[in-house]
């Protein structure tokens, strides 16, 4: 599914150049859930966007699905962050005015699907993250974990082969995060690609590989199971 070749990324601030990642090479099949840790600064979060497509790469060769990404048009990785990409973040990014159920319609809404086939699909997603009765909550009534839920579900409404977790249970209490973890985990056992950034070494224990970061180099890879 994903193809990383000597990928670097070099950012200029001021007159200095930094840079993040330097060398990185990975494949991640499909079906794989995957772990990425290292301390801060280590240019995990940096590599989760390039995965992501929300960044380019300075040097380098992503492939995606057999797909060179440095020759596609922004409109063409907009089209893969929406189609082939589900996305969940560690502060939730969910619209404050709509409704739990319109929040997760928002990439159907992008990708201009008819309003009641946008319903169709994201009822059944809310009821498989166990917010059947919260649909038409805003984000002010929903706990963390359940806007976390929400996240996921609006990730998962355009049917993504991949989805990326940066540090999902990084704002939650223990208990919320660890029904974050198992709702990933179940997506995984369905067959969607899951890849979670995170400090958390229980988190980590749970995926069946383990890539650890270290000043913008893998310096460990790890298959567990």
């Amino acid at each position: 599914m994903i193809q990383l070749s000597d990928i670097t990324k070099t950012y200029r601030v001021g007159e200095v150049d930094l840079t993040v990642l330097s060398g990185v090479s990975l494949n991640v099949k499909s079906g794989e859930l995957i772990a990425i840790m290292g301390p801060s600064g280590s240019g995990k979060s940096t590599l989760m966007n390039i995965i992501g497509c929300l960044d380019r790469p300075t040097s380098g060769v992503y492939r995606f699905e057999n797909r060179e990404i440095s020759v596609m048009t922004d409109d063409e990785l907009a089209s893969i962050r929406n189609v082939k990409i589900g996305f969940v973040f560690q502060t939730f990014n969910l619209l404050p005015r709509f409704t739990a159920i319109k929040n997760v319609e928002v990439p159907l809404i992008y990708s201009g699907v008819p309003a009641r086939t946008r319903r169709e699909r994201a009822v059944p997603l809310l009821e498989k993250v166990g917010l059947g009765d919260r649909m038409e909550h805003r984000p002010t009534e929903l706990s963390g974990g359940q806007q976390q839920r929400v996240a996921i579900a609006r990730a998962l409404v355009n049917q993504p082969p991949l989805l990326l977790a940066d540090e999902p249970t990084g704002n939650l209490d223990s208990h919320s995060g660890a029904e974050i973890l198992n709702i990933l985990v179940d997506l995984n056992k369905q067959g969607v690609t899951v890849v979670i950034v995170t400090h958390d070494q229980s988190v980590a224990d749970r995926c069946g590989r383990i890539i650890r970061l270290m000043d913008g180099r893998i310096t460990s890879d790890e298959v567990i199971r």
